[in-house]
């Protein structure tokens, strides 16, 4: 029986040189479970040994103060604010936008801000929030929001004051075009738009478009350096300078106060250079070229298998599975793919022999977004 290889023996191996898990993705490069796992880089660490270590709060630490600058200007937004977690981030953003309530927030009924931010957008914001099941089944379209939003016109309803969007969802992409009329239809209602788009380098990196197409059309865009991009430590909220300085206020209010930032900024700057800019999210799409983005899912019950079976079969091949959703990250390597195909091959050849019907893979019409 095969154990995941954690990625590390070839350092162990190697006389006179001490342990550095810093050498190579490790285990990561065998990890299928989520972009979550993909690990810092030498480069990283090089950046955080010459950072500055200056106090955020004060606003003086020129390496995080450098890369809110860039992000903001990337994005086509007029400021950005670092914040430890997508969803410190996220509830920062609503709240920012939430002044006097009522109100409530409108979003697939799949997102982040919904299902898996411990109700926050509840407990922290006081807002309603309302989950929307897209007509098509695969992304919200603006019809989907006009048959759900509370205008002011109707006092029996909690009026709909954010429009939450998630890009990418479930590894897929909302169109560009289906989020500018959305964006255009906000806009003359003076409902905001928020874009969960922790994601959102994998949409661009599938070359459907460039970075500020999207974020251009949202009054807030939170983007995550961690899942996908390799950084330690977080994400960037972005968007009008009286938004961020309200979120900032918001983010010290939730505890979100940093001293030496620069020791995680510098991790973060170099993620979107060489991971993002520098081509290699590409790499996983290709691995994962059935579908969007580089996220696969497989409908088990179709092979006849259950998720625990499946990631047992995982792990004797020496890979780590979760299920029916594979993330092919760009550290992924070419060895776990082979093993992820083995994996493969074994249920269906059970498939084959039990008479069961073979499974659909592409993307998922419910479900996470760990």
């Amino acid at each position: 029986m095969s154990e995941v290889d954690d990625g590390n023996n070839a350092a162990r191996r190697d006389n006179g040189t001490e342990f550095n898990a810093w050498r190579g993705p490790g285990q990561a490069a065998f990890d299928f479970r989520s972009d979550v796992v993909t690990t810092p880089t030498a480069s990283m660490l090089a950046a955080i040994r010459n950072t500055t270590l200056f106090h955020d709060v004060y606003r003086e630490d020129e390496t995080t103060n450098d890369l809110e600058t860039y992000i903001a200007s990337i994005t086509n937004h007029e400021a950005a604010l670092f914040v430890v977690s997508r969803t410190m981030g996220n509830q920062i953003a609503l709240r920012s936008h939430l002044m006097q309530p009522p109100y409530s927030v409108l979003c697939d009924y799949r997102a982040h801000i919904l299902e898996w931010e411990g109700g926050g957008v509840a407990s922290l914001c006081g807002a309603l929030v309302k989950g929307i099941i897209p007509k098509n089944g695969h992304h919200l379209t603006l019809e989907d929001i006009e048959k759900h939003i509370s205008l002011f016109n109707d006092v029996h309803a909690c009026p709909t004051r954010v429009i939450s969007l998630e890009n990418t969802l479930d590894g897929t992409i909302l169109p560009l075009e289906e989020i500018r009329r959305i964006s255009a239809f906000a806009r003359e209602h003076d409902v905001k738009l928020h874009l969960d788009g922790a994601r959102l380098w994998e949409a661009v990196a599938a070359g459907v478009s460039n970075l500020a197409d999207y974020t251009s059309c949202f009054d807030s865009v939170n983007l995550c350096f961690s899942k996908g991009l390799g950084a330690p430590v977080e994400s960037m909220l972005v968007g009008k300078k009286s938004f961020i300085q309200h979120a900032r206020r918001a983010r010290k209010n939730i505890g979100g106060g940093l001293r030496q930032s620069g020791v995680i900024t510098a991790a973060a700057r170099v993620a979107v250079t060489e991971t993002f800019e520098g081509g290699l999210l590409q790499n996983s799409h290709c691995m994962a070229k059935t579908i969007t983005t580089n996220m696969v899912w497989l409908d088990l019950e179709e092979f006849g298998i259950d998720e625990e079976e499946f990631n047992s079969l995982g792990k004797y091949q020496g890979i780590l599975l979760s299920g029916g959703r594979v993330v092919v990250h760009y550290q992924i390597s070419d060895e776990a793919v082979s093993k992820l195909e083995k994996v493969m091959e074994t249920v269906v050849a059970r498939t084959r022999s039990n008479g069961t019907v073979q499974a659909k893979v592409g993307h998922k019409s419910y479900g996470t977004t760990r």
